[in-house]
């Protein structure tokens, strides 16, 4: 996974690479991407104690529902879910750090409780916040970002939003990888970055925008460091027929089209809902 924080210094610190150091200012890789279409910026990304994440709507969200807060299930503060874990309507106050265009933190949002998480099938973690979109947007100007319900196609150009080291990764969506496994975790159709999104520790969660829409169609959440097959920090790919490739150096994310169908009426989760396929408790 691309670890939480603390547990990428622990890498920077034993094998001299991993985590970057913060930078001052907005750092933007471009990577040969083609233009974006759309500005992609800081606005509605979060930082959080140790991950990245952003304040994220459904497409039918309304102005006075509960805002919700994307990141990684394992960037969970209660530490990794266990294969098959799935936790729902969890109590937290968890803190986030609202970011404005620039970067800068502009406001810190609590949540009320954890929404929804899990890291089977999918790496995902949804909180519910103590504020609604409209109170973010009139205290601090800065509107959600809107989840995409719809798969995205390979070669989408993208950008890799981290609100933790402040940074903009751009590349393009390489393509879906069938099963992929990581140590005792395995996920569903995770999506591919091509080579120039090499994200880093503390980027985990951090929300892929696709470049064209300014929707949300990922929550990025891991990368093969060191050429190992299947282990932790080195997730390998698994194909239809069972073949395994290792990608060194390549980087992943989950998409998040599949949280449309599971957040109704103001917000709420429903599991049962028609066309949610999200793993059940």
């Amino acid at each position: 996974m691309n670890k939480p924080l603390l547990a990428a210094l622990a890498t920077l610190v034993i094998t001299g690479t991993g985590a970057a150091p913060a930078v001052a200012a907005t750092e933007t890789d471009t990577g040969g991407a083609a233009p974006a279409v759309k500005a992609v910026n800081f606005a509605g990304t979060v930082s959080l104690s140790n991950c990245s994440g952003s304040v994220i709507r459904m497409p039918d969200s309304e102005d006075d529902d509960p805002a919700l807060a994307l990141t990684n299930g394992h960037c969970l503060e209660s530490g990794f879910p266990e294969p098959g874990e799935v936790v729902v309507d969890q109590a937290s106050s968890r803190s986030f750090g609202l970011l404005n265009s620039a970067g800068t933190r502009v406001a810190t949002l609590r949540a009320s409780k954890i929404a929804y998480s899990t890291m089977t099938d999918t790496d995902v973690a949804v909180y519910q916040l103590t504020r609604t979109y409209a109170q973010i947007r009139g205290s601090y100007g800065i509107d959600a970002l809107t989840l995409d319900d719809t798969h995205p196609v390979a070669g989408t150009a993208i950008s890799v939003v981290s609100g933790y080291w402040k940074r903009i990764y751009n590349c393009s969506v390489d393509g879906f990888v069938y099963r992929m496994r990581e140590g005792d975790w395995t996920w569903k159709d995770s999506l591919r970055y091509t080579s120039a999104c090499n994200t880093i520790g503390g980027t985990s969660g951090s929300p892929v925008v696709d470049q064209s829409t300014g929707r949300v169609v990922a929550v990025n959440n891991t990368g093969n460091e060191d050429g190992q097959s299947c282990t932790l920090n080195n997730p390998c790919e698994i194909d239809e027929s069972g073949t395994v490739t290792v990608r060194q150096g390549i980087n992943y994310a989950q998409q998040t089209y599949l949280l449309a169908a599971c957040f109704g009426l103001d917000n709420k989760l429903d599991l049962s809902a028609a066309g949610c396929v999200l793993p059940k408790p």
